[in-house]
């Protein structure tokens, strides 16, 4: 058994200050930061992973995605632009242990990191597989969309999967509550 872990979506614009801010996102950058850096470092408190994956909502002209007049259920203002501030890691957030980064969303909505690809245009599903991963651990934000959408696509990829619910910022209680009931329901195990 190999486990990844994968981060998903920790940039300037879902945290606070950013144009779709979640609350709670900067201190989870923190706290994330502080797992890779025991996992870096080895030693007998660390986290077995095999590898470290990160995802980054990275939109070039997404369509019906961005909206003057946002639903915030479909449609949403302006985010992670390509070329911008928004779409880099948030500075809590430590990039150099990932192993891979992928991008998702450039020209059509994108909530699942599994619906995006590396530089070299790999998708999630194939690297994580190419590695020999068979469980991944999900967090990051937010819980009630693109942690949710994440998790469920593991699931259906065939990974054991579990969300680090301590590790996830989420935009609202209710939907971030019913989106670990529903993961869990799906057969994702929470911790």
């Amino acid at each position: 058994m190999k486990r990844a872990l994968i981060v998903v979506d920790v940039q300037n614009d879902f945290c606070e200050g950013g144009s779709l801010p979640v609350f709670g996102g900067a201190d989870v950058a923190r706290r994330i930061t502080e797992l890779l850096h025991r996992w870096s470092a080895g030693g007998p408190d660390a986290p077995e992973y095999a590898v470290a994956v990160a995802t980054q909502d990275h939109h070039i002209d997404p369509g019906h995605h961005f909206s003057a007049a946002p639903d915030f259920v479909d449609t949403w203002p302006p985010h992670c632009v390509s070329g911008s501030d928004g779409v880099a890691f948030h500075p809590n957030l430590d990039p150099e242990p990932f192993d891979a980064v992928f991008r998702k969303g450039e020209f059509a909505a994108a909530y699942s990191g599994f619906e995006g690809s590396d530089a070299e245009g790999v998708a999630l599903a194939d690297w994580l597989r190419r590695q020999e991963v068979t469980d991944v651990d999900i967090c990051g934000i937010a819980t009630d969309y693109c942690v949710r959408a994440t998790t469920l696509d593991a699931l259906k990829q065939g990974f054991g999967t579990r969300v680090l619910t301590d590790l996830c910022a989420g935009v609202q209680p209710g939907t971030s509550a019913a989106a670990i009931d529903e993961v869990r329901n799906a057969g994702a195990a929470v911790a």
